[in-house]
C-alpha cells in the first residue's frame, strides 16, 4: 500500500459516518462531551441516555444492523453504574462493540472491575476543554480500529 493509498483510507475512515451510544447522569457533562464528539467527527450519528438502564433498554429495541460502533459510559450513574451495565452486554450481540468508561473517578477498583467487564479502555473526565479534546480523540480512535 502506498501513501496515497493509506491516505485515502484514513479519509474514508474519518469521513465514515459512525454510530455512537453515549451514556452519563449528568446532562451538562452529557452535552459537553457530545459537543465535543460532533466537533470531532460532525457526521457522527450520536444517541445519548442519561442512565445505564436506559442504555439497556436503547440497545434492546435496536436490531443488529442498527447497533452502534462504539459505546462511550459513565461510570457513576443511576440504576446501573457503567460496570454492572458493561457486564449485561458483555456478550452477542454486544460483544463485538467497543465500550469505553468515561468517568471523573479515577479509582483503580473502578477501573479493573470495568476492564474485567469488557471496557477496552477507562478514561478519567479532564477538566479542561483542550484535555476533552484529547481524550475524545483517543475515544473517537476506537471506532476505526474496533478495540
Amino acid at each position: 500500500m502506498n501513501y496515497s493509498d493509506r491516505e485515502a483510507l484514513d479519509t474514508t475512515m474519518i469521513n465514515k459516518i459512525h454510530k455512537i451510544l453515549l451514556a452519563d447522569d449528568d446532562i451538562e457533562d452529557l452535552e459537553l462531551i457530545g459537543e465535543t464528539i460532533l466537533s470531532l467527527r460532525p457526521e457522527t450519528d450520536l444517541h445519548t441516555v442519561a442512565s445505564g438502564k436506559a442504555v439497556i433498554d436503547y440497545l434492546g429495541q435496536l436490531t443488529t444492523n442498527e447497533l452502534p460502533e462504539l459505546i462511550i459510559l459513565d461510570y457513576n450513574m443511576p440504576e446501573l453504574n457503567g460496570s454492572q451495565v458493561l457486564s449485561e452486554i458483555k456478550h452477542p450481540p454486544y460483544d463485538g462493540i467497543p465500550k469505553v468508561i468515561l468517568s471523573t473517578s479515577n479509582a483503580q477498583q473502578y477501573m479493573y472491575e470495568c476492564k474485567m467487564n469488557g471496557a477496552a479502555e477507562y478514561f478519567v473526565k479532564p477538566n479542561t476543554l483542550s484535555g476533552l479534546n484529547e481524550v475524545v480523540e483517543k475515544i473517537l480512535a476506537f471506532c476505526a480500529t474496533g478495540r
